[in-house]
């Protein structure tokens, strides 16, 4: 997927890379994301936090990768199949490997049809920290729209 193909000259759009985590949409920025990658072999970490899986070679630099349901808090950790990707996001000190159960799509998004997290969720959802809105598909279909910055914050 070559992301310099996508113009995001159109500030009243967000565009949006869409990905599947156990039955829920999830979508990043497409500026936060530097590569995608096929789930690769991850080498363990001793004491380590339970949602980082460890540390991979990509491009001759060490990545730590992480288990996205895990660090979201509101999903068992993944089971390795054949479409989970690596989402590699640029940290402040390095980039980190976000494993997702599969990359749906590219897409733009009308930034009217992202609305703020309800407050209700907001006090009761660890995941809903790490969100910053909900976009609605003319299908019906949600997406959380995740945070990068807040979840990689604390790591």
């Amino acid at each position: 997927m070559n992301m310099d193909m996508i113009d995001d000259t159109n500030r009243d759009e967000a565009v949006l890379v869409v990905f599947t985590l156990a039955d829920g949409l999830y979508g990043v920025e497409v500026d936060q994301v530097r590569e995608i990658t096929a789930m690769r072999e991850v080498s363990p970490v001793p004491n380590s936090p339970d949602y980082v899986l460890g540390v991979t070679n990509l491009r001759g630099q060490v990545t730590t990768v992480t288990d996205l349901k895990s660090r979201l808090g509101s999903m068992s950790p993944g089971e390795p199949g054949t479409n989970q990707r690596i989402i590699v996001v640029e940290s402040q000190d390095a980039p980190i490997g976000m494993v997702v159960d599969s990359v749906r799509e590219v897409m733009r998004m009308p930034k009217g049809d992202i609305d703020p997290v309800p407050d209700i969720v907001n006090e009761s959802d660890i995941e809903a920290k790490y969100t910053q809105g909900i976009g609605k598909l003319k299908n019906g279909e949600l997406i959380v729209l995740l945070d990068v910055d807040k979840v990689l914050e604390e790591m």
